[in-house]
């Protein structure tokens, strides 16, 4: 019998990341801070943007202010980033990623409750919400849990945790989605069984962080499948 027609074969929820894995917002970023970093004065690169891929907005401006050469306000680096950042969202095309609207469809239709768990502040994912979120309806996501949300977010698990809480499923029967280091780490450290979708920089596999090439791969009862093997119910 395949295992997506085992009966109960589905994860407790599934916990999704937003930039790019979601959506392909990665080049937005991008173009936001080298608009930024024109103000401040100073080199930027690609470089830069992978070394930030899925990370806290506060490690952005700490680096942004280095790379400027310091002296600027940390806190006016941070309204300058948020303000640029929800602009472009808001003005220019916001992309789905492949597979990713097809998912979140499928996993509706099957009862499986859904998270969207972002680094970005909430200012950011009501932004993409307007461009492209709203599309699946504003019942898909149980919860979503954003940046500026709680205390410590990626790579802590603080945001996985809140969001499994608020569905009120435990955190080792859910699956996190995830397209960078810092936000499998994350997943990880929640219990969770993560499954990697790589955009800017490279993952490997290892226990308890499967890696696809495309959200297009997956399914309910593969992500089910996976959920129970990695935590056997009793």
């Amino acid at each position: 019998m395949p295992p997506e027609s085992v009966p109960g074969a589905l994860p407790a929820a599934v916990l999704f990341d937003m930039d790019g894995l979601l959506v392909e917002t990665e080049h937005l970023w991008y173009d936001a801070e080298l608009e930024v970093m024109a103000q401040l004065g100073g080199d930027w690169g690609p470089h830069h943007q992978e070394a930030l891929v899925g990370g806290p907005l506060e490690k952005a401006v700490e680096l942004l202010v280095a790379q400027a050469g310091g002296g600027h306000d940390h806190d006016e680096v941070m309204a300058l980033l948020l303000v640029t950042m929800e602009r472009i969202l808001r003005t220019r095309p916001v992309h789905w990623r492949p597979g990713a609207q097809s998912l979140l469809g499928a996993l509706e239709d099957a009862g499986v409750p859904c998270a969207l768990v972002s680094a970005s502040w909430r200012s950011l994912v009501d932004a993409v919400h307007d461009a492209v979120l709203h599309e699946v309806g504003h019942d898909v996501f149980s919860t979503t849990v954003a940046g500026d949300e709680v205390e410590r977010t990626k790579p802590f698990p603080d945001p996985y945790l809140l969001a499994v809480a608020r569905i009120g499923v435990r955190p080792e029967h859910c699956v996190v989605l995830e397209d960078s280091h810092t936000g499998s780490r994350a997943g990880l450290a929640s219990g969770a069984y993560v499954v990697a979708v790589p955009s800017l920089v490279d993952i490997e596999a290892e226990p308890g962080l499967r890696v696809v090439r495309s959200l297009e791969e997956l399914t309910p009862g593969l992500l089910g499948q996976w959920s129970h093997e990695w935590s056997p119910r009793a």
